[in-house]
């Protein structure tokens, strides 16, 4: 009697073997670098509410914000604006103006165009200050 319950229980016994190598599907399709829509949108939705609330604390407006990250999802950095707008507006904080020592140059703007204004640098020409004068050596 033994034996014939065998054969019923054989294919029961094959998937529970097979269970384990099942459970690291996502593991391998992340080795293998498989497209995952899902993982792709959450991960563009987090990054543009983190540069819409990073903008809206560096006192930036919405529009100069979608200037500066012209690939960021303009929904999810509205959202994000908005956030930081209302958690600034109820805890009564003030903006931390970026302190920003080069302009980031777009594409197609003259200085991304034109090499030597690029290198440029604007208190090389300017009368105002002195040339810089190496220290003397004994």
């Amino acid at each position: 009697m033994h034996r014939r319950t065998l054969p019923k229980l054989l294919p029961t016994l094959a998937l529970l073997a097979l269970l384990p190598l099942a459970t690291g599907c996502d593991q391998i399709a992340e080795l293998l670098e498989l497209p995952n829509p899902e993982r792709d949108a959450a991960r563009m939705e987090a990054e543009g509410r983190a540069i819409g609330s990073g903008c809206r604390h560096s006192g930036r407006s919405l529009e100069d914000c979608y200037t500066l990250n012209p690939s960021a999802d303009k929904a999810a950095v509205f959202a994000g604006w908005r956030d930081m707008n209302d958690y600034m507006l109820e805890r009564k904080l003030e903006v931390v103006p970026a302190q920003l020592t080069q302009l980031p140059t777009l594409p197609g703007t003259p200085a991304a165009t034109d090499p030597s204004a690029a290198t440029a640098s604007p208190a090389a020409g300017s009368p105002s200050q002195p040339p810089a004068q190496a220290p003397a050596t004994r």
